[in-house]
């Protein structure tokens, strides 16, 4: 049910921006708009200035005398705006036998066409930047100031790929890291489809460690690659009632020791306490500046009520920004986003990154809308300007029944100073309607396939 709400809050959002673009501009150009429809299909409900208020469709004859009727449909997948004159996009075929009227799309003139066409883009656009803006503006940036890998455990990852504890990260794939932050992006983001190479400082050595793309985690918060130096095992959150709370462990918590065994990394908790149910473990924690000795018995799923985290006590940078200091760097991040978007378009094409893994439907989207708004809501923020940017990229591809398909055309008719054939734009768009429902089905096979 979490994944349905926010979901639907999701696109309800994306959708909304984008096509109040289309229609603000399009009102801005003297158009008609007739729809402002959230989701596709049948019409549930809606209002417009001339019936007010109705459930279902409106009669079929019915005149909205330029007013534009806003309404909820049966799909929620999307949206959009009926602009008067727009027919291979409306498909309202009835305006081809009858000249072309002051308050139609096809009687205006080429940059007003444009800008109608792409306003939804732009609107997309201008969300994710205001959210980027913001969470420079308003929130200090925290970096961990280490480059140094903690612990490397016998038989884990890290250590079959032939990392250390205590190696220092030098530079990634040629470029120089300078905190945890920038390692994390510079493997996970930066090199996305590559290859990763490591330079490392090793007992003053230099040295280099190369990780093929397959063997790093496409879920770093779920599988470790390499642990931050400086940090340990702490609990976040514990269960009402659990092991835990009858232990008297409280949230904040820092593992030392569990089981006679020092701990520096999350998954040895999670392992000595998943093989050990029903038995009573010795555990020191630090609280605060205390040392605190307590014994913790895991349930007969060993588990013990507690959700663990990796805490950073090293040194650490708060960067705050200036009020246009943000909006440049806002700008650099939208810039930073598309580059890796084609970047990720052409790994795809040329077959180095999966279609599957680079894209992904409703049901991805749910889960990423879910975990993120858990997380709080700034991470949900920065989940929404990420999709938005997606979705302007997505539009402005020249493809059919897209805002760029719809550009292109635009461009040709005024470079030959002729109308398309409506039948033709009409034929190209439902091929291209056709085609994206295809993709669309693959999509959300794939995620399914990947629950």
């Amino acid at each position: 049910m979490d994944y349905i709400i926010y979901f639907a809050i999701t696109i309800a959002i994306l959708v909304f921006v984008h096509e109040f673009g289309h229609f603000a501009a399009a009102k801005l150009s003297g158009m008609r708009a007739d729809v402002f429809a959230i989701g596709f299909g049948k019409r549930l409900l809606g209002w417009n200035k001339i019936s007010g208020f109705s459930v279902g469709d409106l009669p079929k004859d019915f005149d909205g005398q330029g007013h534009t009727d806003y309404r909820l449909c049966l799909l929620p997948l999307g949206g959009y705006v009926k602009i008067a004159g727009m027919v291979d996009e409306s498909f309202d075929t009835e305006a081809l036998n009858q000249p072309p009227k002051p308050y139609e799309f096809r009687s205006k003139s080429l940059p007003r066409k444009v800008f109608v066409i792409t306003a939804g883009v732009l609107m997309n656009l201008i969300l994710a930047w205001l959210i980027f803006w913001g969470a420079n503006f308003f929130q200090a940036k925290e970096y961990w100031k280490t480059t140094t890998i903690s612990e490397v455990l016998p038989g884990s990852l890290a250590d079959s790929l032939g990392f250390k504890s205590n190696d220092n990260i030098v530079s990634i794939n040629g470029a120089s890291v300078a905190n945890w932050q920038e390692v994390t992006n510079a493997i996970y983001i930066n090199t996305i489809g590559e290859d990763v190479t490591l330079e490392l400082k090793r007992n003053k050595n230099l040295i280099e460690v190369k990780i093929p793309r397959s063997r790093i985690p496409e879920q770093p918060d779920k599988i470790l690659l390499l642990p931050a130096g400086l940090t340990r095992p702490a609990i976040d959150s514990v269960v009402a009632n659990s092991p835990a709370s009858k232990a008297g462990i409280v949230s904040g918590d820092i593992f030392l020791e569990l089981n006679k065994t020092p701990i520096h990394l999350r998954q040895q908790a999670i392992e000595i306490i998943s093989s050990n149910q029903n038995k009573t473990l010795p555990l020191i924690l630090l609280r605060g500046k205390d040392t605190i000795n307590l014994g913790v018995t895991p349930g007969t799923d060993g588990t013990i009520g507690v959700y663990i985290m990796q805490s950073y006590s090293g040194p650490v940078e708060l960067k705050t920004h200036g009020f246009f200091e943000s909006f440049y760097l806002g700008g650099q991040e939208i810039t930073r986003m598309i580059e890796l978007t084609f970047k990720m378009l052409g790994k795809v094409i040329t077959g180095k990154i999966e279609f599957g893994k680079a894209f992904g439907g409703p049901i991805k989207i749910a889960q990423f809308a879910a975990k993120s708004a858990d997380s709080g809501i700034l991470s949900f923020l920065y989940f929404l300007a990420l999709l938005s940017l997606s979705l302007a990229i997505l539009n402005i591809l020249p493809f059919p029944v897209l805002d760029g398909g719809h550009l292109v055309i635009i461009i040709i008719e005024s470079i030959f100073k002729r109308e398309i054939p409506v039948k033709v734009k009409v034929a190209i768009q439902n091929v291209g309607f056709v085609l994206l429902l295809l993709l669309m089905a693959f999509i959300l096979y794939n995620d399914i396939l990947n629950i």
